[in-house]
């Protein structure tokens, strides 16, 4: 089968590799769209970060560079493995993509196991290559309602939900988002549809657009028109947002969030730094605001799939384009690094299916 894999920094090339098969407890699953993350554009940037470099095998998967990159995939059931008897071969499906040791699955914060990894980053496959064996424990059914390219955004939005239930917000707080990205539009909407007024701070002006097109934020604004942290002040009536949620990876949207959250607010970087960013720790420690890191999701898939099926978030408006891998670097990558105010979500059919729609 073909396979989009990671060799090393700006090396990303589509290969035939054999195709995986459903060992016993693991589900083979015909992947039809995979996502582009920010994770993935700052391995081919700055990497590797989370993909082990040839030579350095990562000690769970055992794999090394070239490695199937992919992360945010849905699919379908091809096949089941021996002793898999609560799925059907064509239901549909979603990856939890965690590389995590078996004897840590079931601790409450597995996301911070030793050596934790990623599915598609540092080994075990990934959802741009067509096929995927993965153990059912990280799969997870939705509904037939829920389309197959809405799917593949429900791992970008657990990683928001996350982050969401990481800052403690609760319904009625405000929250100033630093970045209309993915991730930043996907909190968003988790925040509005947990009850928060939602402020986000873009460049972008299609970005901006399409999280009030959306409904997701109340207030879009351009940080090069506005100071944002002024505008957050009058909203609240010179308190300042409750919530912060910092997902750019850039330095001044972080020294805005310090600027716009309330005196003992709360900030929640949610965004993957390819460099060390300058933090100015005196508005922090002047304000006791509270900075808080998150990484990945922890038990958070079946309530981000409810919000999804129950309709409550709508994931179709940040899908803008859908490539086949042949495209991955001049349509995907390409795009989403040097021209990233034309695009929210880039999928990818490694197939080909689907192109079509």
């Amino acid at each position: 089968m073909r396979a989009a894999r990671y060799y090393q920094n700006h090396d990303i090339r589509i290969d035939d590799v054999e195709p995986p098969i459903a060992s016993p407890g693991e589900v083979l699953i015909d992947v039809a769209w995979s996502g582009i993350c920010g994770t993935d554009l700052h391995e081919y940037l700055d990497g590797p970060i989370f993909v082990p470099p040839a030579g350095q095998p990562h000690p769970i998967s055992g794999e090394e560079a070239p490695i199937t990159l992919g992360h945010e995939m849905s699919g379908t059931v091809a096949a089941l493995g021996e002793g898999v008897d609560d799925l059907e071969v064509g239901q549909k499906v979603v990856v939890e993509p965690y590389l995590i040791r078996e004897r840590d699955w079931e601790d409450p914060h597995y996301q911070l196991s030793p050596d934790m990894n990623f599915i598609g980053l540092g080994g075990g496959g990934g959802g741009l290559g067509e096929q995927i064996a993965v153990n059912r424990h990280w799969v997870h059914p939705i509904a037939d309602s829920v389309g197959l390219d809405e799917a593949a955004l429900i791992e970008p939005l657990s990683v928001a939900h996350h982050g969401f239930v990481r800052s403690g917000a609760t319904r009625g707080d405000t929250a100033i988002i630093g970045g209309a990205g993915p991730i930043g539009v996907l909190t968003a909407a988790v925040a509005k549809a947990e009850g928060l007024t939602v402020v986000i701070s873009e460049l972008s002006e299609l970005r901006r657009q399409k999280a009030l097109d959306a409904g997701v934020a109340d207030y879009a604004f351009d940080p090069r028109e506005v100071d944002v942290a002024e505008e957050v002040r009058g909203l609240t009536h010179g308190k300042g947002a409750d919530v912060g949620f910092e997902c750019s990876s850039v330095d001044v949207v972080l020294d805005m969030l310090l600027d716009a959250v309330r005196p003992a607010g709360v900030i929640v970087n949610v965004s993957i730094w390819g460099h060390e960013p300058k933090v100015a720790l005196h508005k922090l420690v002047m304000k006791e605001i509270d900075l808080r890191g998150t990484i990945g999701y922890s038990y958070d898939h079946p309530a981000t799939i409810k919000l999804v099926e129950e309709g409550r978030v709508d994931l179709r408006p940040f899908i803008t384009g859908k490539i086949g891998l042949d495209d991955l670097i001049d349509k995907g990558f390409d795009t989403l690094i040097n021209h990233n105010e034309t695009a929210v979500k880039i999928l990818v059919s490694p197939t080909g299916q689907g192109l079509e729609d």
